[in-house]
């Protein structure tokens, strides 16, 4: 890997060097390249330490900024950040190499069809739906006037629950467990 270095209003020591350096040697497992370059930015405003990042690899380019009182953590920050960026790079590069990948042949059965696996019916959508105590007359007058398919009532004679459904042919059902 080739790192390049320019500072802006302060001076690049060779400590600031080795502490970037040492930083990618860590991170080899990312960068496997040998043709991965690194430009390394350090500016200093007033007080504030300005560290940037910017890492050629693969025909991409990553980039990382970071500001902290102190120059070495906002190198390590901004490293970090570019650390993350690469993880997620590579594993963007593996999935599309994979994802290509043929499946293999299933035999067919010896009657030369495949046996699909059925699958358990899944719930697609819940709701809930107030409970009002009334009659299955009460039921039917409220069932007509509504756009739902079917009206969930306790029985108000019986105190138990009932279903009132609209059926194909117009006329209504009752369910009652």
């Amino acid at each position: 890997m080739r790192f390049e270095y320019t500072g802006r209003h302060v001076e690049v020591t060779p400590g600031l060097r080795k502490h970037v350096e040492s930083h990618f040697k860590k991170l080899a497992h990312v960068f496997n390249d040998t043709t991965a370059s690194t430009h390394v930015i350090i500016e200093v405003e007033k007080t504030r330490h300005i560290a940037e990042v910017i890492v050629h690899w693969r025909d991409h380019t990553l980039t990382a900024k970071d500001t902290n009182a102190d120059m070495y953590m906002a190198l390590t920050r901004a490293i970090a950040k570019i650390e993350k960026q690469g993880l997620k790079l590579k594993k963007k590069i593996i999935d599309r190499k994979q994802g290509g990948r043929p499946t293999a042949a299933v035999a067919p059965q010896p009657d030369g069809q495949l046996e699909a696996t059925p699958r358990p019916p899944r719930i697609i959508a819940a709701r809930r739906y107030p409970v009002k105590p009334m009659t299955a007359e009460e039921a039917a007058l409220r069932l007509s006037s509504e756009t739902n398919q079917f009206v969930v009532f306790r029985d108000a004679d019986t105190d138990r629950l009932g279903v009132l459904y609209k059926r194909k042919d117009g006329n209504f059902g009752l369910i009652e467990p």
